[in-house]
């Protein structure tokens, strides 16, 4: 018989950590983190890292195993992750995968495009380009290049726009051509949970959440990393934010509420991304944990 991942997915702040350990305890599993936010060892409060206690109350992977200095690619953790689960299955009948990062998600349960070979000089201009003319001349070119990826991808994460680009120039052919192929098989089956509620309660939570970060020392922890505001690792909400602020730029009351806007923007994406997939069993976050277990059960 297969083996079963659970993947736990949903928007930020929803409660998929705490609903993730419940199941460890319930299946005597463990969890496997797709939160490509999580993966790094200095960024701890503001991507919502578990608590010591969470984290010892049932084995996590993929939490902090990397610096931010690190190159870690969807590539290297698709490859890693896999060979985890695949070690894993060898003790235990489930897994649970939990993640808020779509592009993380189905990198495991799907796989991953393939994608040719890139010319490094190209990636270099493009930084260039960015960094001399800003986001909005990158994203004519792609707008020009390849206006089918232009209407689908979030158009203000740098990342993504020039690894488009990337794509775009150097093979000469659209980044979109490359994303239309048959998904790999899984030799497991994945039972996928979704958590959700009504927008405004999944908004308020977020607006608490960030409050509460804030309070345990999330403008310290930006501080010590500020030195390092060019990573990619630190191109995210809650960082960013803070950042301006030390620049000079945003008084600091504006910088939060500007993390609370940018992560109820967030949030709306990660939904837009785990609604395309209609293999996805949602439920209500208030929910109890029984109802979950019988579903996963009677699969």
């Amino acid at each position: 018989m297969k083996k079963n991942l659970i993947v736990i997915v949903g928007p930020t702040a929803i409660g998929k950590t705490n609903l993730s350990i419940q199941l460890a305890k319930h299946f005597a599993t463990e969890i496997v983190s797709a939160d490509s936010r999580q993966f790094f060892k200095e960024t701890n409060i503001g991507t919502a890292v578990p608590s010591a206690e969470e984290l010892a109350a049932a084995p996590h992977h993929f939490i902090q195993h990397k610096s931010i200095t690190e190159s870690y690619s969807v590539g290297d953790y698709e490859k890693d992750a896999l060979q985890c689960i695949e070690q894993l299955f060898k003790h235990h009948d489930y897994v649970i995968l939990i993640g808020g990062s779509g592009l993380y998600v189905d990198a495991v349960t799907k796989g991953l495009d393939y994608f040719p070979d890139t010319d490094p000089a190209v990636r270099i201009q493009l930084q260039k380009d960015f960094d001399t003319h800003g986001i909005s001349f990158l994203q004519e070119q792609l707008q020009t290049l390849d206006p089918v990826y232009y209407s689908k991808v979030d158009i203000q994460n740098p990342h993504r726009v020039m690894r488009a680009l990337e794509v775009c120039i150097s093979s000469g052919k659209p980044y979109s051509s490359f994303l239309t192929q048959p998904k790999k098989e899984r030799p497991f089956n994945c039972i996928k949970i979704g958590l959700t509620a009504e927008r405004q309660t999944i908004y308020d939570r977020i607006n608490q959440r960030v409050d509460i970060m804030m309070n345990m020392g999330l403008l310290q922890e930006a501080r010590k990393v500020y030195p390092q505001k060019h990573l990619n690792a630190l191109n995210t909400v809650g960082y960013k934010e803070l950042f301006n602020h030390f620049d000079g730029t945003w008084e600091l009351d504006f910088a939060i509420s500007e993390i609370k806007k940018n992560t109820r923007r967030f949030a709306k994406r990660q939904l837009t991304w785990f609604k395309k997939d209609e293999t996805i069993k949602w439920f209500d976050y208030k929910d109890p944990i029984n109802t979950i277990t019988s579903f996963i059960e009677n699969i």
